[in-house]
């Protein structure tokens, strides 16, 4: 199996969680948040560099981080951009050097990330792959009033990691830089850049949450304490 690249974009600020540092150093389990998703990287042999792009004023913490759970120099934490599509190109870019194939992009604040989701993108067929779960309640177009009905049978909820082609998604985040195109996740703007391209949907897990607001801290407790401690 080829080396693979890795991001683990870990740009929070702990705003909409509510809490007074990221989240991605919450404590979950006894661990921070970061670890969790770090450990199933570190369980894949063929990922050999991880690029961690956090704020500039919490690379300390991350490096902290990464030295006092002994990661190995596969892990090299940098500073980050504005956004996260900044972040991810940056990331990019430090891979550059590198010769990869292909990148794994994940999120740290995705702790119930397993190292079989990885397996999982790593083995198939198709170069760019993404991770979907189906959306179980109903969606409209419109902010102040309803504007449109959306199919719910034909959307998916997209979930990280993704996996895609190295070259395809560097030349693909230059163009959306260049074109001023913004985007919240990856299969998206590699999407936009050439709707030609297939991007293979692997069915998700419920689990794999994000966890963005004070509910999904308490939401991934519960996860914790039934799925991991629980062996359920």
């Amino acid at each position: 199996m080829d080396e693979i690249g890795a991001i683990l974009l870990s740009g929070g600020i702990g705003s909409r969680a509510g809490i007074a540092m990221p989240k991605q150093f919450y404590l979950l389990g006894g661990k921070p948040i970061i670890v969790h998703s770090l450990e199933k990287l570190e369980s894949i042999p063929a990922v050999t560099k991880a690029i961690i792009p956090s704020p500039a004023e919490w690379i300390d913490k991350t490096q902290e981080i990464l030295d006092g759970w002994s990661f190995d120099s596969r892990f090299s934490c940098i500073s980050g951009g504005a956004t996260r599509q900044e972040s991810v190109l940056i990331a990019l870019q430090a891979l550059s050097k590198a010769g990869y194939k292909q990148v794994i992009i994940h999120e740290a604040v995705r702790p119930f990330v397993s190292s079989d989701d990885f397996i999982q993108l790593l083995e198939n067929e198709n170069a760019n792959a993404m991770y979907g779960i189906e959306i179980p309640f109903t969606v409209v177009r419109g902010e102040d009033a309803l504007e449109g009905i959306l199919i719910r049978d034909k959307l998916t909820n997209v979930q990280l990691p993704q996996i895609f082609d190295y070259d395809l998604i560097c030349k693909a985040h230059i163009w959306a830089k260049e074109h001023g195109r913004h985007y919240t996740e990856d299969a998206s703007l590699l999407y936009d850049f050439d709707d030609s391209l297939k991007i293979s949907i692997i069915k998700g897990r419920d689990e794999n949450i994000k966890i963005t607001y004070p509910l999904d801290l308490e939401f991934a407790e519960l996860i914790y304490e039934k799925k991991i401690r629980g062996g359920i």
